[in-house]
């Protein structure tokens, strides 16, 4: 049997489903193909971002992304360090993304992938342009001039299918089917270590960790382990856990004492149940690009490295916003080859700054301290250097994953980055924020097209003739003349993803014809 789609995606795990709903809200046509019929129940992906819940907003389903998973009182979604063990008199807090909040126009979250996954799943079942096989698998491809062909089995069964689409995205994880049939290499760093994880019960270490409240997360700095984390993490307040650490080569479930490893990160013994025992090599891989002819990758396909920071469902949600208005453009008939490439283009950077300037670096700095400061050697100079760790170190107000540079984004320099710093200016390549810390109400003007929110009706009614004459969408809401004192401009133009193409006081006809051309990725002089 062959069925024919817009696009057909390999992996239905947060990540496809995102891109399904970006795309299937667009009236494309969408075939999502996931192998589990039910969402894993490993804990990963926990800890999702402001511009995550943003996602979801768009999506239509944000307040049940809120409520899959409530936080009970005094629970919390702060993360902290702690040195040697966490009962140790040397911790401060880490990941605090309550810190950058009003930057943006919803609040973080914290809940398990597969919570997460099961809103995703109802709200693909209410968009009629969405099919879901559950309990497939794609496992050969064929790519064509106008076309792709996906052939697909039953993970249970004998049962096959052939899936004909306009374009192929693998959103299939870290060894995924897609992307190497597609020929996209990766290049992988290597870390040499081999990870545990670890899911347990424990309603004593709950107890024992009341001392740190608002905490949900949990690293452990011992010198034993050379800069790499010990990780300890909340599932269900009260009660549930899950962990990674480095072990020796040649560890097994069987030959290796894990109760002895969690009460040494802890500090003292305590009563746990273990749920799960696995491994996972750690390493950071980065596909050398992220389209080939008719086929894209996203997600853990695209990207994957150790679980520093929850950087990795919260790059792949971005990810699917980005290529799914792209792919949208295309099918529709406004949007440009450039355009498809420049998914690629601004992703794949941006993946390669987060693994280099906050993953890699948190080990690399860790490692260093380690090394350098010890307090029983020289308590007074240790310290002072863990109080300055403390009140240097957050990691979440210079991660502002950015867009400059790019070719969409009309007379911008530099290269598009994870590392950045959050301003309420609206600047050309960044997220839209809201305008100042009470401004949130600019986010409910934004359209699922292009969004020219203007001081002057008459600069709006200029972009609104430009795009009917390139056939691109645009809307140009009532815009508050509040909004614009906290943005310092007076014009701004906002893709379909919530960044800013462009930015500025003054726009002639002629200016708005390029500034917009460019953004789709046509040449403005044609």
């Amino acid at each position: 049997m062959t069925n024919r789609y817009d696009v057909v995606i390999n992996g239905g795990g947060p990540v496809g489903l995102g891109l399904a709903i970006e795309l299937g809200q667009r009236g494309i046509s969408v075939c999502v193909v996931e192998r589990y019929p039910e969402p894993q129940p490993i804990p990963k992906g926990q800890n999702l971002t402001q511009r995550t819940s943003e996602h979801f907003r768009a999506w239509g389903c944000e307040a049940e992304l809120h409520s899959a998973h409530p936080i009970p009182k005094g629970g919390g979604i702060g993360g902290m360090t702690a040195y040697r063990s966490l009962l140790s008199d040397h911790t401060y807090d880490w990941l605090n993304r309550s810190n950058v909040k009003d930057y943006y126009f919803a609040p973080n979250a914290r809940l398990p992938q597969y919570a997460t996954e099961r809103v995703l799943r109802a709200r693909a079942a209410e968009i009629p342009d969405i099919t879901v096989l559950y309990g497939w698998s794609g496992d050969a491809l064929a790519m064509f001039e106008d076309g792709v062909r996906l052939s697909i089995a039953e993970r249970t069964g004998d049962g096959r299918q052939v899936i004909e689409a306009s374009f192929v995205v693998g959103c299939d994880g870290s060894r995924s089917f897609v992307r190497e049939a597609a020929g996209i290499t990766e290049t992988l760093s290597d870390h040499n270590r081999l990870m545990a994880l670890l899911v347990f019960r424990s309603e004593e270490l709950h107890e024992l960790l009341t001392r740190y409240p608002g905490k949900a997360f949990y690293n452990v700095l011992h010198p034993d382990y050379e800069g790499y984390w010990l990780f300890f993490g909340r599932v269900d307040h009260g009660l549930s856990w899950f962990f990674h650490a480095p072990v020796p080569y040649g560890t097994t479930a069987e030959n290796f004492d894990f109760r002895a490893l969690l009460h040494k990160a802890v500090g003292q013994e305590f009563a746990l149940e273990f749920d799960h025992i696995g491994f996972w090599d750690l390493r950071v891989s980065l596909a050398d690009t992220y389209r080939a002819g008719r086929a894209f990758i996203a997600g853990d396909a695209a990207h994957s490295h150790p679980p520093y920071g929850g950087y990795g469902i919260n790059t792949g949600f971005e990810d699917a916003r980005n290529l799914g208005w792209k792919l949208a453009a295309v099918l529709q008939g406004w949007g440009s080859d450039a355009l498809l490439d420049s998914y690629s283009a601004e992703r794949q950077p941006v993946f390669a700054s987060t693994a280099r300037d906050f993953i890699e670096n948190f080990i690399r700095e860790d490692r260093e301290f380690l090394n350098r400061f010890d307090p029983a050697k020289d308590r007074d100079t240790f310290e002072t250097a863990w109080k300055a760790r403390a009140e240097g170190v957050s990691g979440v107000e210079d991660f502002e994953p950015n867009y400059e540079g790019s070719t969409l984004v009309p007379d911008s320099t530099g290269a598009p980055s994870a590392k950045g710093s959050h301003s309420f200016v609206a600047r050309a390549g960044h997220h839209l924020p809201p305008a100042g810390p009470d401004g949130r109400s600019a986010g409910d003007a934004l359209g699922a097209g292009f969004t020219l929110l203007s001081a002057d009706p008459e600069d709006a009614a200029t972009f609104q003739r430009v795009a009917q004459a390139l056939d691109v969408p645009l809307t140009a809401p009532r815009s508050s003349p509040d909004w614009f004192g906290p943005w310092d401009r007076r014009i701004v133009l906002v893709r379909p993803d919530g960044f800013v193409a462009w930015s500025g006081d003054i726009c002639t006809s002629e200016d708005a014809r390029r500034i917009l051309a460019t953004a789709i990725g046509r040449d403005p002089q044609r």
